[in-house]
């Protein structure tokens, strides 16, 4: 079976940005610059080359390296396969699971310069990067800090356990979120990553039979219907951006103040008034994004900070799916 598409169960112009890294911080920007210099440039060309222009994989990206760090921290844990020492792993639990096999191509590209060198934890933080800067209007480039080591163990319950699930409220995803460091505007800014890529009609099916219209837009909802039947067999796909499907940018938050978001979990964002203000801030920032985008980039890089391993701790794969012998 292809790495692509695993079993799943449910989801979720160029600037500067100042890094805002303390001096205790473990991860380091530049942290190949001596051992493998063009580490982060070969991931990105191998990144743009095995995309192809298509978008969609791209987003994954973005959402691969958030999954993996809300589950053991940032080591690469969700790209594992199963195993018999990990049997039932995280990737058997997110939705949209692609992208795997562009970490793949990216892994291999640096393992054929520098082998042994760069962490499958750190290929995937910079691919989230490089997705991001293909993904935002006029792109954008940030600072990534490396120097992560990639986990031995992957597990099924530890990520339903910290994963934000689609049906969560205001209330549950504020707890999720500050378990792990993020503040009520960290979260409203990641989740504005919802305004490109897909979800499965599983998990949202349940907001459209019946439908409430003081939640959803009734066409909207009525639409969705259409792609979604109630008895379907096959868990279809949608698009969670109908206006700007292949852009991330800030009509996400449009989306939100319309009704007009697949998950019950991007809706519940404006049930809070201190919430609802960032999402109407947002919603009516230019194509810039002057005010969404750094946010989301400095919430990006606190993320991929989370609960690293580094020096001797864990291992660098060989291949991102295995752990090595």
């Amino acid at each position: 079976m292809s790495r692509n598409f695993l079993p799943i169960v449910y989801s979720c112009l160029v600037f500067a940005i100042l890094s805002p890294f303390s001096a205790e911080s473990a991860l380091t920007v530049g942290f190949y610059s001596t051992t493998c210099p063009s580490a982060e440039t070969t991931v990105r060309s191998a990144i743009t080359t095995a995309l192809n222009g298509a978008n969609g994989p791209a987003a994954s990206l973005i959402r691969l390296h958030f999954h993996d760090c809300f589950v053991r921290g940032c080591d690469a844990s969700v790209l594992l396969d199963a195993s018999p020492a990990n049997p039932s792993p995280e990737n058997n639990t997110v939705f949209n699971m692609r992208g795997l096999d562009l970490i793949d191509a990216a892994k291999t590209a640096v393992e054929a310069i520098c082998p042994g060198v760069v962490s499958c934890a750190d290929i995937l933080a910079f691919a989230a990067r490089d997705a991001f800067n293909l993904l935002v209007p006029g792109g954008s480039l940030y600072d990534v800090p490396a120097g992560r080591r990639d986990g031995n163990v992957s597990s099924f319950l530890e990520a339903v356990a910290n994963l934000p699930a689609p049906t969560m409220n205001l209330t549950q995803l504020e707890t999720t979120f500050a378990a792990k460091g993020f503040s009520l505007n960290e979260l409203i800014a990641l989740s504005g990553a919802h305004s490109i890529g897909q979800a499965h009609c599983s998990s949202f099916q349940s907001r459209l039979y019946p439908y409430d219209s003081t939640q959803i837009d009734p066409t909207f909802a009525q639409m969705l219907q259409g792609k979604c039947p109630q008895n379907a067999t096959v868990n279809g796909v949608v698009t969670q951006d109908f206006v700007t499907p292949d852009s991330l940018d800030v009509q996400y938050y449009s989306n939100i103040l319309n009704n007009k978001v697949l998950l019950f979990s991007d809706w519940a964002l404006r049930t809070d008034p201190i919430a609802l203000t960032t999402i109407v801030s947002y919603s009516t920032d230019n194509l810039l994004n002057i005010l969404w985008r750094p946010d989301f980039i400095k919430a990006m890089q606190k993320l991929g900070q989370l609960d690293v391993l580094t020096g001797t701790q864990g291992q660098i794969r060989s291949t991102c799916g295995a752990v090595n012998p």
